[in-house]
């Protein structure tokens, strides 16, 4: 579908360094192996990307890993560093700068959800339309994707909340109805951090063009590893 060229997505991204990404699949795959998956998260997803119609640039951290992005990603994309102490800053002060910068519906997503449809993301700028934030519950708990109308964006979505763990996504619904948001909520999808998280990956894209990707390859690779 196309949209505005006000709508922008915001692809949260950290440098792969080794022993530094996907560290509870490292536990059982090794380290070169993570950090190639992750690598691989983020192929795919900028393949996905540019399918869509909208904006989107890349938001890397850490902050000073912008020249390192540029030799890994290449230069033809935008790139913003991630600014704040933790996840909800980071993501707050993402928001604040891409409102800053003209855009009127802004939507965030994270490198942990490889096979991410692009028609939810093209449903949540619709959605954006006429609700003032959209959410995109991951089935471990937290959240894959949050976006903002500009006019309803909420700081306080991001403060209080204990990043990583199993109620995110309860807690930041929680706070979007007490200040009476109009929430539109996506479909359920899934991050991927364990190897019990590949298998399910490759269990659901047997049959899908995703099979064709760079993650399905890395894993095909070894399946005979991907014991949890």
């Amino acid at each position: 579908m196309k949209h505005s060229n006000k709508c922008c997505i915001l692809f949260f991204v950290k440098y792969p360094v080794l022993r530094g990404v996907k560290t509870r699949l490292a536990e059982h795959v090794g380290h070169d192996v993570a950090t190639d998956l992750y690598k691989s998260f983020v192929a795919d997803i900028l393949t996905t990307l540019h399918t869509l119609s909208v904006n989107f640039r890349i938001v890397f951290y850490p902050p000073d890993a912008g020249d390192q992005f540029q030799q890994w990603l290449g230069e033809k994309y935008s790139y913003a560093p991630q600014i704040g102490q933790d996840l909800g800053q980071r993501m707050k002060n993402a928001f604040l700068q891409a409102f800053s910068d003209g855009f009127n519906s802004v939507v965030i997503i994270g490198s942990d959800s490889p096979d991410l449809p692009a028609d939810y993301l093209d449903l949540g700028f619709t959605a954006l339309d006429t609700n003032d934030v959209v959410v995109g519950p991951s089935s471990d708990g937290g959240y894959y994707l949050i976006g903002f109308a500009r006019e309803a964006f909420l700081p306080d979505a991001f403060e209080g909340i204990t990043w990583s763990s199993t109620n995110v996504f309860e807690r930041t619904l929680n706070i979007l109805k007490q200040h009476k948001q109009r929430v539109y909520l996506l479909p359920q999808w899934h991050d991927v951090d364990s190897v019990s998280d590949l298998n399910k990956l490759l269990e659901r894209n047997r049959n899908t063009i995703f099979g064709l990707s760079s993650t399905i390859s890395v894993i095909r690779k070894i399946e005979g590893q991907m014991t949890s």
